[in-house]
């Protein structure tokens, strides 16, 4: 199965969505925040591991001991996979932290501080 075919973007899906369920629902840890979101997910062709980027709502300090709640409760849903998924193999998953929310929100915060140094500036040309 080749990487970007449509087999795979299908399982990606799949796999993302019962894992973002199964991360919302289902996990009582609570070094998990509740708005942790699946960003993305990638399913080796093979289906022998699976890479899951995942972003959390909480202060740098923290986001170690999410990545360690998701690795403690790793099995549990690798367990759920195997239920709700039909697939050949259930993947290993690999947990990484997905910033790219943090970087959105730093830059729109960069670009609303030079907005307005832009339209202070503007005033007091115009006065």
């Amino acid at each position: 199965m080749r990487k970007n075919s449509v087999k795979n973007t299908r399982i990606n899906a799949e796999v993302q969505k019962v894992l973002a369920e199964v991360i919302r629902s289902g996990i009582k840890d609570p070094r998990i925040p509740q708005f942790t979101s699946v960003v993305d997910v990638q399913v080796a062709p093979d289906l022998k591991t699976c890479k899951v980027w995942v972003s959390a709502f909480c202060s740098a300090e923290q986001e170690k001991d999410v990545m360690a709640g998701l690795k403690s409760a790793e099995g549990y849903m690798k367990n759920q996979l195997a239920r709700q998924l039909n697939l050949r193999n259930t993947p290993e998953l690999r947990f990484y932290l997905d910033k790219s929310i943090e970087y959105g929100n730093h830059m729109s915060k960069l670009i609303e501080e030079a907005n307005r140094g832009l339209s202070h500036e503007d005033k007091i040309e115009e006065g």
